[in-house]
């Protein structure tokens, strides 16, 4: 894809015109919660670089933190992405942003959805976003669940809310209201049949909620299923004085990613959706292929490089793939996953050797820390679903096997600290126990009492804590 020169920027970052083409602030057609790095790496630079990306402004809510709201608002929304390759770097601004607020400022929240204009939401919440119980439904006896459908209760058009579902429940209640038309909910996280799954939760609290409001959500929101990939590690200090120095541009709001770039979607769209085909998406009938090659894949590669790499001194994925007792331990998890992938032997070879070169690029610092947050919302759906493909099929898996070994170990507090609030009881349990209670402990909270997992399991715990 060819881009664009970058128009020259004042000292906080202001383009001298309001985007790379002059072109005035885009209407309000999408709104987004989850105002994070990597939206604003992916989908928020796919939409500005559709061929109808005039057409199509989007209004972007922080999640459960305030972030870079400030700076993109005295920015005029506008942004850097700094491409980071193995030898250079490549900025581009970034214009797709019309409005920009905390998700805590109901009124502009409610505002949006009461365009009638609006026709997409898009969500980057994190697997924990959804509030989601073991059975996958909605979690009702969350507390701020339980709070935001209480609160809707009393007042659908003026409740507090704090949770993803609640607030994507009360914009519908405003649209409903309104007599305003359909739209469609576009979820970009990586959980498997993520439409699916946010259709679940989301018609949950509704029906909680109000049985007339439910079935307005049944026949006026769509709900699209999408695969995301684009390594976007935390930018820091050091990233945006590089771009300063490289380009001129000063802008404490700048996004680094890597080249690298796939967003690919399935599903209907009930009130259209930006050209992002033009940009190089890909609008596909079953998405799962592809779902699963990632998250088996990537995820699954970066949640055990994640707890294991720490062990051998590892601080970043580039660091842990320069080993070459990572990268088999790597490889090996590839090979038990890539069984059990429904594509092309050739495609997968293909893909796998892409991850090799993505994961040894130097100037993409993506922390393993940064990863291991949520392995208990991670790892039943990036590595579980292989270890149990592989039992039925007569094997254990030795790859996956260390996968949990490894976060085992991250729960006893070995490597990165943990940052799981899902994992708050194991973390006391697994602690307090010896080893072997640990493995077992671990093993029957993700639902695999298989006891050749278990020797697996606590083989390789044993291996890594010695060192290989």
């Amino acid at each position: 894809m060819t881009t664009t020169p970058l128009p020259p920027v004042d000292r906080r970052g202001r383009a001298l015109c309001r985007d790379r083409d002059g072109r005035p602030a885009a209407p309000v057609r999408i709104a987004h919660l989850g105002l994070g790095n990597f939206f604003r790496a992916h989908q928020a630079w796919y939409t500005d670089r559709a061929q109808d990306a005039d057409q199509w402004g989007i209004a972007a809510f922080t999640g459960r933190f305030p972030g870079i709201t400030p700076e993109l608002a005295e920015q005029e929304c506008l942004y850097t992405v700094l491409v980071r390759g193995p030898d250079a770097d490549r900025p581009e601004v970034v214009s797709s942003l019309t409005q920009v607020a905390s998700s805590a400022d109901l009124a502009a929240w409610r505002a949006v959805f009461a365009l009638p204009g609006l026709a997409v939401v898009t969500l980057t919440v994190t697997e924990a976003g959804y509030r989601r119980d073991a059975s996958g439904r909605l979690d009702l006896h969350d507390p701020e669940v339980a709070g935001d459908v209480t609160a809707l209760r009393g007042d659908p058009l003026a409740a507090p809310t704090v949770t993803a579902p609640g607030k994507l429940v009360a914009g519908f209640a405003v649209r409903r209201a309104a007599g305003l038309g359909p739209l469609t909910v576009v979820p970009c996280d990586n959980v498997p049949g993520n439409g699916d799954m946010a259709r679940r939760v989301v018609l949950d609290l509704a029906a909680a909620v109000d049985a007339g409001l439910a079935a307005w959500v049944e026949t006026h929101v769509g709900f699209v299923t999408t695969m995301v990939d684009r390594i976007t590690p935390r930018a820091t200090p050091t990233d945006c004085a590089d771009l300063l120095d490289g380009s001129g541009i000063d802008d404490p709001a700048c996004v680094v990613t890597e080249p690298y770039s796939e967003w690919v979607l399935s599903g209907d769209f009930l009130a259209g959706h930006p050209d992002w085909a033009s940009a190089g998406a890909r609008f596909v009938d079953d998405l799962e292929p592809w779902e699963q090659r990632k998250l088996w894949l990537l995820n699954g590669s970066h949640s055990l490089m994640a707890y294991a790499a720490p062990l051998r001194g590892a601080t970043t994925v580039a660091d842990a793939i320069a080993d070459p007792v990572i990268t088999a331990w790597v490889e090996q998890w590839w090979e038990d996953a890539a069984r059990h992938l429904p594509l092309p032997a050739h495609d997968i070879d293909v893909y796998r050797a892409a991850l090799l070169e993505r994961y040894r690029n130097p100037r993409i610092r993506h922390l393993l820390a940064q990863i291991a947050a949520d392995g208990s919302q991670k790892l039943p759906i990036r590595v579980v679903p292989v270890l149990r493909a592989e039992l039925a099929a007569g094997r254990v898996a030795h790859g996956a096997a260390r996968a949990l070994a490894a976060w085992t170990l991250h729960l006893r507090g070995h490597g990165a600290p943990v940052s799981d609030p899902g994992a708050a009881s194991l973390v006391d349990t697994v602690a307090a126990q010896p080893l072997d209670g640990a493995v077992t402990t671990v093993l029957a909270a993700l639902g695999i009492p298989d006891s050749a997992v278990h020797a697996a399991v606590l083989q390789a715990a044993e291996d890594l804590l010695s060192g290989g």
